[in-house]
């Protein structure tokens, strides 16, 4: 049988990442004499890349972006965040307790996030955490990405998970919509980056720390999965 598949997002997830994500940001902008942003504007700005959230910053400003700076920025953000990892990111209370937990139990985790893999891998190399996970897939690693299904399929193909024994944990909308799309249970944490209440987005279950993510917790989720299918 098919051991159970975690899959978790990064950002805002597994790793509060948000200082270095702001500074690199920033050091970005800069150079076209953009405002800095802060933490309250973060949640409008994360979830689908680094290209995504320079033009998300430009517009929270109401400037202009045009193709070839945004290219020239992004390799700006890449080259400053890359420099400076793993930087201030640290993983959420009670995250290596919890992989540690799940992995004793049998389950198998893996990483699905819309961060590119060429920051994603190396962060969590450096943070000491790919011991972990059976797969890590980034926001490049197909030909699309969260919120579409084929994003979290493909992460629980190269996990060797099945479909109906994963389970999503994230903290945005992308999470929570991709788990849907996929059919598969959700996991939201109410301490992360998303612009509204995580609850708003009907996960099948709320955490508010990883202490709270269970085994049984996770195993309870598939059951409910597999009667209500």
């Amino acid at each position: 049988m098919t051991s159970p598949l975690v899959i978790f997002d990064l950002d805002g997830t597994l790793i509060d990442t948000a200082p270095d994500l702001i500074d690199s940001l920033n050091h970005t902008i800069a150079s076209a004499d953009l405002a800095p942003v802060t933490f309250d504007d973060l949640t409008h700005l994360v979830g689908q890349g680094a290209r995504v959230m320079i033009k998300r910053a430009f517009e929270l400003r109401k400037v202009q972006l045009n193709e070839a700076e945004a290219d020239s920025l992004f390799n700006d953000f890449v080259k400053h965040y890359r420099q400076n990892m793993p930087g201030k990111s640290q993983p959420f209370p009670g995250v290596v307790e919890c992989l540690e937990r799940l992995a004793a139990a049998g389950m198998t985790l893996a990483i699905c996030t819309n961060k590119s893999e060429a920051l994603a891998i190396p962060l969590i190399e450096e943070l000491g955490l790919s011991g972990h996970f059976a797969a890590i897939t980034g926001g490049d690693t197909f030909a699309v990405r969260k919120p579409d299904a084929a994003h979290i399929f493909g992460t629980i193909e190269k996990a060797g998970g099945k479909r109906d024994q994963a389970i999503m944990v994230g903290d945005s909308i992308n999470d929570i919509l991709a788990a849907k799309n996929a059919g598969i249970p959700s996991v939201g944490v109410d301490f992360g980056y998303s612009d509204v209440p995580i609850a708003s987005l009907s996960p099948s279950t709320v955490i508010s720390h990883f202490d709270a993510l269970t085994v049984d917790l996770v195993k309870d989720l598939l059951a409910t999965a597999k009667v209500a299918s």
